[in-house]
């Protein structure tokens, strides 16, 4: 149970692929899912974040945005109570990044704000599907 690591206060970021070939994406839902389920919604908002990357293949290449440092997220999170609201990921095709876009918590998606580049973070916003 993770209820002993949520009761101290443990903070957990996980995430996976959408494209993972490896270990189906659906298992990190359905952990995600299964924890909510047993211990209640709050007390996974107090402590986990999911985070599912598009275009991401087994922890990492693919076409989507898949290069991102989650440590700053959960530095924030544990040692200033500010849990994350997005994180910005990048893709890189020859060294030169060409897209990048945020990572958003589970159920969150990034949705495109309309105007702008479609390879800007920035022009996308966390959002509910």
């Amino acid at each position: 149970s993770m209820n002993p690591f949520f009761s101290r206060g443990g903070k957990l970021i996980t995430y996976h692929g959408w494209a993972d070939q490896d270990i189906a994406p659906l298992a990190s839902v359905n952990f995600y899912r299964s924890v909510g389920q047993s211990l209640g919604d709050a007390k996974v908002a107090a402590g986990l974040r999911l985070f599912m990357v598009p275009g991401m293949g087994h922890c990492g290449g693919g076409d989507g945005p898949n290069a991102f440092d989650m440590m700053p997220a959960l530095e924030a999170w544990v040692e200033k109570g500010t849990p994350p609201a997005s994180v910005v990921a990048s893709h890189s095709t020859r060294g030169a990044v060409d897209r990048t876009r945020p990572l958003c918590p589970f159920p969150q998606v990034a949705r495109y704000k309309g105007t702008g580049s479609i390879d800007a973070a920035e022009n996308f916003a966390c959002r509910l599907p």
